[in-house]
């Protein structure tokens, strides 16, 4: 089935900061032009308030957002699948995470 948009997937561990920080980012940009998801290997129970609150200052609210869990379904219907890591956003870069 062809896609309207490309799907992109940002996973990190706990989907409950850097991750959800990066698909919010995304899809703010974007205007439509990617779907955009995130999800966790070992989801928390909740975003990060820090990060919310973080968010909520550029005026993207996360309140509604959750830990979503990583599955393969997620991942087989992702054209491009993303792993935000500590180094790279320092340096303001990301890197591909070394799916087969």
């Amino acid at each position: 089935m062809m896609k309207d948009v490309p799907e992109v997937l940002f996973v990190c561990v706990h989907n409950a900061g850097r991750s959800q920080m990066a698909a919010s980012l995304l899809d703010r940009h974007a205007h439509g032009g990617v779907h955009v998801r995130s999800a966790g290997s070992t989801p928390a129970n909740e975003i990060n308030p820090a990060v919310v609150a973080a968010m909520d200052e550029i005026g993207i609210d996360l309140s509604m957002e959750y830990p979503k869990p990583l599955t393969t379904e997620v991942v087989k219907a992702a054209d491009v699948v993303m792993s935000p890591r500590t180094h790279a956003i320092a340096a303001g870069t990301w890197s591909t995470m070394g799916l087969r």
